[in-house]
């Protein structure tokens, strides 16, 4: 960053001389424009991870269809909805989504190792995991049955 600063000071101090030696007035603005563009370049991938953790965007690296798939590889599942995954700062993302299973009991372990290997497969650490068996109604779920 100190290096852009530098570079910056450097480039007005360049057109100053030169728009002394030669009168043409022209180089300041089209200096001004050469530096604004060299700002935004450099800070595009600042503004764009901003705008993504602001919208609470899918975070980049991620995919949603092989977290889904994962999902719906679970012992007994049969169908995986309201599937959302957002950034809760720049390190750290969370998700939720409903797990509809073909029994009825809660598998804590199995919710333990969900959640150790959304981790580990996708740098997801926040998941929160809600069981639903096929008699549910949920409002969430399209045409409200799961």
């Amino acid at each position: 960053h100190m290096c852009a600063d530098a570079g910056v000071s450097l480039g007005v101090v360049i057109a100053g001389f030169a728009i002394m030696a030669t009168g043409w007035q022209w180089i300041d603005p089209v200096v001004s424009l050469v530096i604004a563009a060299v700002i935004v370049w450099g800070t595009w991938g600042l503004l764009r991870d901003s705008l993504n953790l602001a919208l609470h965007a899918v975070p980049a690296g991620i995919e949603m269809r092989e977290v889904r798939k994962y999902l719906a590889s679970l012992p007994h599942v049969t169908a995986v909805h309201d599937l959302h995954v957002w950034p809760m700062s720049t390190t750290e993302t969370a998700l939720t989504a409903h797990l509809v299973r073909d029994v009825d009991d809660c598998d804590c372990s199995l919710l333990v190792q969900a959640a150790k290997d959304l981790r580990d497969l996708f740098q997801i650490h926040h998941s929160t995991l809600q069981f639903e068996t096929p008699d549910h109604d949920c409002n969430l779920a399209p045409e409200g049955k799961v």
